[in-house]
This record gives C-alpha cells, structure tokens and sequence, in this order.
C-alpha cells in the first residue's frame, strides 16, 4: 500500500514508520523537517506546517493514498482542511485522538467507554492556566473527532478514531516515565500531590503502532473511534513498584497536599501521572472489532528501561530542581 504519515517522527510516528516499511509498504512522511530524526532514506518527505493549510495543499493537491496516519491534528480548522484535501483521495483515514475527550465531558464516571462521548462539555476552567490547557485540548480533540464524524455520516469520509490514554514509549519526548526512573535511580522521596489518587491505565507506543497496523490490514473501524488502552489498571505505587524492580530500588512516595505543591512549583514535573487529566479507558471494543491483543505492563515498563539503559535520554528540565523536592520533603509533614 501506498500510506502517508502526517507528523510525529519522534515518537510514534519513528516506530510506526519502520513497521511500514518491514511490512512491504510505500511510505511517505509529512511534516515541517525541524527536527532531525533519523528514518531510513527510501521514504519520501513533504515539508510543510500541517496548521497552515497553504502549505498543506500544495504539498498534497494532486496525490492519492492507500491510507493515511495523522498523528499532528489538534483542532476542528485543520480537520476541515484535511478532509478537503484527502476526500476522494485516500481509502482510508486513521488518526490519533485522546482519552481526554471524555474528560471535558460533565457527569462521566472512569473507566471511560467509546458510548460516553456524547454530551455536555463541562465550563472552560480559568484562563492562562494548566488545567485550562488540558480542558482546551480535550475541547479541541472533539471538535476534531465531531468534524469527521460529520463528513462520514454525510460523505462516507473513511475515518477512525484511535483514542490514546497517556502513552509510555522508549521515545517519549517528554521524558513523563523516564522522570519517574530518575528519581528511583537516585533514592530521594518522589513527592506525590495527596488528591486526586486515580487510578492508572496507560498504553504502550507498540501497542498503537498494533491498533494502526491493525486497522490498515483490516480495513477495520471506518466511521468508527476506538478506545486504545492497556489490560492493567494500577495505582502509581503499584506502577512504579514494578519500574523499581527493574532499577533495582523500592519507590518513596511522600503525599502532600497539591496546593503546597504547586505553590513550591514542583507539579507536574514530580509525578505527571498525578493529574487528573490520566484517562482511564475501556479497550473490550478493541479486541473485539480490531483483534487487539495488549502488551502486559510488567513487559513493556521492562522493555522500555531496558532502552534507557542502553541509550540514556536527556535530563529533563523538571528533574534539575531535584534538589528542592528533597530538601521540601525534609522541611515539611506529608499529608498521608
């Protein structure tokens, strides 16, 4: 097949990239070519900034694809774009969403399945603010999700939805997981806001790149959305207990309150899988209309640290006031 790959050479889209083209298939990469990546030299590039649709065009008027990956579309604007673009012109249309789609809903009770996205959106939060950010991208997702839906119902636009709960990945450039490893690796107290405690259920890189291939061999799921998540549901201690046996160190959680976090500035960065904005979501209609089969846990954190250990990521900017987290945690009485 003749695929195209829109953005997100660093992470899913390198490991997605590579099962492509070990499987046989023609692939193209768009993207703006700011960062060096270092993909395999047959695949063709179009450069342009998916948010200007100018740009888009003139890369894409004319072409025609098998299917296309889009791992960059964030808002309703570039899915018009988009659909304008590809309508006619692709069999099949596969993009990755999120699980915060739900969290903006009003009334919604984790775990989140594919039959509660319908209905009120909850207030915006206040401006200028973390949360407001997170609720404005969730926002920005539905628009998206709506739009497709729009253009299926009335045009056959071949679209799936593959909604993605927090990723865990050797390449995640946010370097989420690999902060948590840090502060294993160095003993210290892992400072942990007392509220909210949700449970975690995340998703494995691999296991993305499976539902995408899976979607594309099947030409499963077209005006459909899927929830994209792992088997396990765990609580941080329970997560970072099995990072720490592969690092060889016991987890120090120390809970306090997450105003006196904030106030000392210290969240998200000491434990992002504290926010509420972790989606906990079903994955029954996966395995059942896509044939998922999900990566263990225990498995993938084994996998991942094994990467690390090999091929050490940078330091992360949260992990350089590493010191200020362990001199707050001797000065002032946890929560719990």
């Amino acid at each position: 097949m003749d695929i195209l790959i829109i953005g997100g050479t660093r992470n899913i889209g390198h490991f997605l990239t590579h099962a492509l083209l070990n499987a046989g298939h023609r692939v193209t990469v768009l993207n703006r070519g700011m960062t060096q990546d270092d993909l395999p030299e047959e695949i063709e590039r179009l450069r342009a900034d998916r948010t200007d649709p100018f740009q888009l065009e003139r890369e894409l008027i004319g072409r025609e694809f098998d299917v296309v990956v889009d791992n960059a579309i964030y808002k309703g604007a570039e899915a018009d774009t988009i659909i304008r673009l590809l309508e006619g012109r692709t069999g099949h249309y596969i993009f990755l969403s999120t699980g915060q789609v739900y969290l903006v809903r009003e009334g919604l009770e984790r775990p989140f399945h594919e039959t509660d996205y319908e209905g009120r959106v909850m207030p915006a939060p206040k401006p200028a603010t973390y949360a407001y950010e997170e609720w404005l991208y969730g926002v920005d997702k539905r628009a998206v999700e709506d739009a497709m839906a729009k253009a299926w119902h009335e045009r056959q636009f071949p679209f799936t939805s593959l909604r993605l709960p927090m990723v865990n990945s050797q390449r995640d450039h946010f370097l989420r997981f690999w902060s948590y490893v840090l502060r294993l690796k160095d003993g210290g107290p892992i400072l942990v806001p007392e509220t909210p405690d949700y449970p975690l259920r995340h998703i494995y890189s691999g296991d993305v790149v499976k539902a995408i291939q899976l979607c594309i061999q099947r030409g499963a799921g077209q005006g459909e959305a899927y929830n994209i998540s792992q088997d396990e549901t765990t609580s941080l201690d329970e997560f970072l207990a099995i990072a720490g046996e592969y690092v060889g160190a016991t987890p120090h959680l120390m809970r306090f309150r997450r105003q006196l976090l904030d106030a000392n500035g210290f969240l998200p960065d000491c434990s992002p899988f504290s926010e509420r904005w972790m989606s906990e979501l079903t994955n029954e209609r996966s395995k059942a209309e896509l044939g998922m089969v999900y990566t263990p846990l225990r498995e993938y954190l084994g996998a991942i640290i094994a990467a690390y250990e090999e091929n050490p990521p940078r330091e992360p900017v949260g992990y350089r006031r590493r010191h200020a987290e362990v001199q707050f945690a001797a000065q002032n009485e946890p929560a719990i």
